[in-house]
């Protein structure tokens, strides 16, 4: 786990990348757990030894929830893989957990589909997927995904609800942008999904 190296809490906000109020203070930072991480409600990512509550709000639960729906069902005809939600705790590296919105895993990195009896999967997701709160940062995204290519990831999908755009990633820098007028489809990861933005949005319902 990173040695985390501030002095005061200004340096702390600036190294995490988020705002204060998702920051916990107990552990005191930089003691934080796995352990911590796990019975932390709400729901936090470990950082550095620090406790960072996930930023997750109703409208980009509603948003996750229905593209993991759209997955699962697109695998009813390709069975392989399967998909974590909101509460999939990944270990991207030795003491950083991190907790995307949705994630999708294929079966033949799993001997024999067996599955860990932990709470934290020490794998990454081959898709993993974000949808923007309002409270979610440019720097907190840039080093999400970061870890998560680095630790294996080859597909990152960043949802922006307000613009109703997809960016998606095939490496920390290589992004394509796509508008609800285009479809979202699967590349190597899931070979043959297609999904049209603006029908997925659609699904969701209004907001006023």
């Amino acid at each position: 786990m990173p040695v985390l190296e501030t002095e005061n809490v200004e340096q702390l906000i600036a190294h995490l990348g988020v705002p204060p109020h998702r920051i916990r203070l107990q552990p005191p930072p930089g003691l934080a757990t796995e352990g911590n991480a796990i019975l932390a409600r709400p729901l936090c990512e470990l950082i550095d030894g620090v406790l960072v509550e996930k930023a997750m709000g109703y409208w980009e639960s509603r948003l996750a929830v229905l593209l993991g729906h759209f997955i699962e069902s697109y695998l009813d005809e390709n069975d392989s893989g399967f998909t974590l939600g909101e509460g999939g705790m990944q270990r991207v590296d030795f003491g950083q957990v991190r907790i995307p919105d949705l994630s999708f895993y294929l079966w033949s990195r799993f001997p024999n589909r067996e599955l860990t009896l932990e709470q934290i999967l020490g794998e990454v997701g081959d898709l993993v997927v974000e949808v923007l709160s309002p409270s979610n940062t440019d720097q907190e995204m840039a080093r999400n995904r970061q870890e998560f290519f680095t630790a294996g990831t080859r597909l990152f999908w960043i949802v922006d609800p307000v613009d109703r755009t997809v960016a998606v990633y095939t490496s920390p820098d290589d992004m394509t942008l796509l508008d609800e007028t285009q479809t979202l489809t699967g590349g190597d990861v899931l070979p043959g999904f297609a999904l049209a933005i603006r029908d997925w949005f659609a699904r969701a319902g209004g907001r006023r």
